[in-house]
């Protein structure tokens, strides 16, 4: 069953500026809304908690470097924001520089942490010298440009005057994908129907209390299909489970194991359906 909450109109915030991977995500996922680019996935999901935008746009996992542990802890923090659809952008990183820049001339590389991870192998193998720079995008990187030694690391769809490509995908792994989810405000916004169901919880204290979590979705036939663990802010010791699994919110199955994992488990939250 493939099902998708109503398309948003309105406003949708995510990590700008226009060019980077969530514009487009964005622009997918809510392509009738008119975009609000943030410095920060913190501004972005502020935005949509003060009602400045209807829906926000955040990635959770991408395929080389695993979870997106600062939208995890987002999610799980806002107990009023729920994801209700899921786009999943395949990423291809290229070096952009000054036209005529040739490889070996590069001194300094900015970009997102995450793009500088996914592209770690490259860097080592080919730029060991150069100084990298985080920026807070992909796209905010083209700005930094100013001298002839340096790149950033951007999309494959960045288009900037003056400034060309250097080679092709310098990324680990030529298969990258980042899963992105659309959050909304408000349990009323989560759809009837759904492929998927997200939610995050502690363990109680006790002998083998994950498996008996487990346990409870494959009583009611449920197959898990992600589970990723953070620990709990001051809280030394203690983790959160953030846990998904195939199911249709209507389902009575799924209904019923939701209602048992909230009753064994703590801190119950239902992060989405889509």
């Amino acid at each position: 069953m493939s099902v998708q909450s109503k398309q948003p109109n309105g406003c949708v915030s995510y990590l700008g500026p226009k060019g980077s991977y969530s514009s487009l995500a964005a622009k997918q996922l809510a392509p009738a809304a008119r975009e609000i680019p943030c410095g920060s996935f913190y501004a972005a999901a502020d935005a949509l908690e003060r009602g400045e935008a209807d829906c926000a746009v955040l990635p959770v996992e991408n395929t080389l470097q695993g979870a997106v542990t600062q939208n995890l802890d987002l999610l799980y923090a806002s107990p009023d924001l729920y994801a209700v659809r899921e786009y999943l952008l395949k990423i291809e990183h290229r070096l952009i520089a000054k036209a005529g820049t040739k490889l070996s001339d590069i001194r300094r590389v900015f970009s997102h942490e995450q793009a500088i991870l996914q592209c770690g192998r490259f860097l080592a193998q080919n730029l060991p010298n150069a100084k990298i720079v985080y920026t807070d995008s992909t796209m905010q990187s083209v700005s930094r440009i100013s001298e002839e030694g340096d790149a950033g690391i951007v999309g494959s769809h960045v288009q900037a005057a003056n400034l060309a490509f250097i080679g092709g995908n310098i990324a680990d792994e030529q298969k990258n994908f980042t899963h992105f989810l659309l959050v909304k405000k408000g349990r009323e916004s989560l759809p009837e129907y759904s492929d998927f169901i997200y939610f995050a919880a502690t363990c109680p204290h006790e002998p083998g209390a994950l498996l008996k979590m487990l346990q409870i979705l494959s009583v009611y036939d449920l197959n898990m299909t992600k589970i990723e663990s953070r620990p709990i802010k001051n809280s030394p010791g203690e983790y959160c489970f953030f846990i998904e699994f195939k199911g249709d919110a209507s389902d009575k199955n799924v209904r019923a194991a939701l209602s048992r994992l909230e009753e064994y488990t703590k801190n119950f939250r239902l992060l989405g359906c889509y």
